[in-house]
């Protein structure tokens, strides 16, 4: 009876998913990240959003530079170029120390803008790393079901 509660124990535990999600912690991860974008990419405001950014942040868009100073001199070219640039986030997902974001992102009112994908990755709640994959809206699609 022992050896078969504890095999029954042994192979519970083996069968958890790697890393297996806290759902509570995703829902944390997924409002760093809403706030991070929030106060860095609408309000501009790199010192309100780098308290979310963890000891490194790597960065995979190849048009930006790693760490907080790179985001930070991405601030500064939105606040210059598109001081009235606005991001709306559409849906958010989380899967374990990861958020994805669904954004519909306008440089100047009036223009279609942008469907964008970020993905971030949380590390003991601070964000550390960024990916994004960008597709603009265009005049005139081949389908009715819009981007979002």
């Amino acid at each position: 009876m022992k050896k078969t509660i504890l095999a029954l124990v042994v192979v519970a535990f083996f069968n958890q998913p790697a890393g297996a999600a806290d759902p509570k912690q995703m829902d944390e991860n997924k409002r760093v990240v809403l706030d991070f974008y929030e106060k860095g990419l609408n309000k501009k405001d790199f010192a309100a959003a780098a308290v979310h950014l963890g000891p490194r942040y790597t960065q995979h868009n190849p048009n930006a530079a790693d760490g907080p100073e790179g985001f930070r001199n991405f601030l500064a070219f939105l606040r210059e170029k598109f001081p009235n640039s606005r991001s709306e986030i559409k849906r958010v997902f989380a899967d374990g120390d990861y958020v994805i974001l669904h954004v519909h992102a306008v440089r100047s009112p009036g223009e279609r803008g942008v469907a964008i994908v970020d993905i971030f990755k949380l590390e003991n709640g601070k964000i550390v790393e960024h990916w994004d994959v960008a597709q603009p809206v265009p005049e005139k699609a081949a389908n009715a079901n819009g981007m979002f």
